[in-house]
């Protein structure tokens, strides 16, 4: 039963900060120092029970602060809302946010205030899905397709994806959806690790942790790679001889290299088969990724992770420039963005493989691969979800991975609720952690002077 209506009374912003550059954790060849951090956001109501959403947008550290601000810009167009108008219909509030005529000079659609909108739209996602006592994904699959049609913004890329061919999908994926979600909820969904691939552990932490995932039952693995060409050869031969030829090894060079530099190295370490190749170059190249796709086949190229917004994955699945679509949850603007996205992958019958490598990423992105395989591709077939296992202590409801697959939330809401201990401690500079670390700061420069 839905919770009674009310008002949106506050919008309450955090710096979350956590310090996971000191085990190198979250490294690659462009992020050598990462501090996994969340420009976290709480969207209050007086609409009893506790009733309130939370959203956040995934930084690396420094910066995190100009993202909370650009999400507290959004705060005059939140607050006051009704809350059950607003449930109902959050593209009205989206369409809201990214037409704002002044703020939308900022992007427009990309960037730090894109990102914004993004989390503010999952945090009334996760206020709806609470409200209606069910975990997200379950309330998108048993929307109607109808429905979930006027929640996405056809702008720029009906000429890919009309709203009749949209609800065609969705009606299409209301075939068989009650044995899916039942295989669903029994199986789970297919999960790979990051884990043992961060480019700033030695050889023997990404042996064993490559080991280590293996007996877990995952079979996939990713690595990062990028920075010198005889290490990660080093690197890989070192995974391969762990996990054996029948696990897949995808590598991840974030969008490190050049064009050429990308075929060049893609090639080099082509004997070790990797799955995939993922950003070999800047994900603002379209016709880039598409040169280097057809060049180093059959190694499959994926990207999506930094890709601004719907548009740009118009044009790549336009131009056949990726085999592989890995959306983000916070990257674009929140759930009704990826609802574009992933029912674009679906017309082009490209599938949809989660970034999920930072801070509550994991926890959000579950839920819209279990949606578009209960309801809109209806396919696990060559589909996972990243998975890092570090900093899911710190959320109410944290993701649950067994065997290699995520098992699908029953929780109501988006499970992107930190724990209040957590932002007690984290929150930059005033949080506990930081605040113990400023002060050490302190007086070892007293003490050096």
């Amino acid at each position: 039963m839905s919770s009674p209506s009310g008002r949106i009374t506050a919008l309450d912003t955090y710096d979350v900060r956590f310090p996971t550059s000191l085990q190198l954790d979250g490294s690659d060849a462009m992020n050598l120092d990462p501090d996994y951090s969340a420009a976290y956001v709480v969207v209050r109501t007086d609409a009893g029970d506790g009733l309130e959403g939370h959203g956040f947008v995934f930084t690396i550290g420094r910066g995190n602060d100009v993202q909370v601000a650009a999400i507290e810009a959004l705060r005059p167009h939140v607050v006051g809302r009704d809350v059950a108008a607003l449930c109902d219909d959050p593209a009205d509030l989206s369409r809201t946010l990214l037409g704002d005529s002044q703020l939308r000079w900022l992007g427009p659609e990309k960037g730090v205030m894109h990102m914004a909108v993004g989390a503010v739209l999952n945090a009334v996602w996760d206020l709806a899905a609470k409200r209606a006592g069910q975990p997200l994904w379950k309330l998108l699959a048993d929307a109607e397709p109808e429905w979930l049609v006027s929640q996405v913004d056809f702008s720029y890329i009906a000429d890919a994806l009309s709203p009749d061919v949209a609800l065609d999908i969705l009606h299409l994926g209301r075939v068989g959806r009650a044995a899916r979600e039942r295989n669903l909820l029994v199986e789970g969904y297919p999960a790979y690790t990051t884990s043992p691939g961060w480019l700033g552990y030695s050889d023997d932490k990404l042996a064993s942790l490559a080991k280590e995932a293996v007996d877990e039952g995952y079979t996939q693995i990713k690595l990062k790679v990028g920075a010198d060409l005889q290490d990660d050869i080093r690197r890989c031969r070192l995974a391969r001889s762990v996990i054996g030829p029948d696990v897949r090894m995808a590598l991840d060079a974030n969008a490190r290299w050049g064009v050429d530099e990308a075929i060049t190295w893609t090639r080099a370490l082509a004997e070790f088969d990797p799955y995939w190749i993922e950003e070999p170059t800047s994900t603002d190249d379209i016709l880039g990724h598409a040169t280097i796709r057809h060049a180093v086949h059959p190694t499959r190229v994926a990207t999506g992770e930094q890709v601004h917004n719907r548009i740009v994955f118009k044009q790549l699945l336009q131009a056949d420039a990726v085999d592989v679509v890995q959306i983000d949850a916070t990257r674009v603007a929140g759930v009704n963005e990826n609802l574009a996205i992933l029912l674009l992958a679906a017309a082009f019958d490209v599938p949809v493989c989660p970034h999920a490598g930072g801070v509550g990423l994991c926890e959000l992105v579950q839920h819209l691969s279990m949606f578009d395989y209960v309801a809109v591709s209806g396919s696990k077939k060559d589909r996972v979800v990243e998975y890092v296992d570090h900093l899911h202590e710190h959320f109410v409801t944290p993701v649950v991975v067994r065997g290699g697959h995520y098992q699908a939330p029953t929780a109501a809401g988006f499970s992107a609720q930190m724990l209040q201990q957590s932002l007690q401690i984290y929150t930059y500079p005033t949080g506990t952690y930081w605040a113990e670390e400023s002060a050490t700061k302190r007086s070892d420069a007293e003490a050096a002077a």
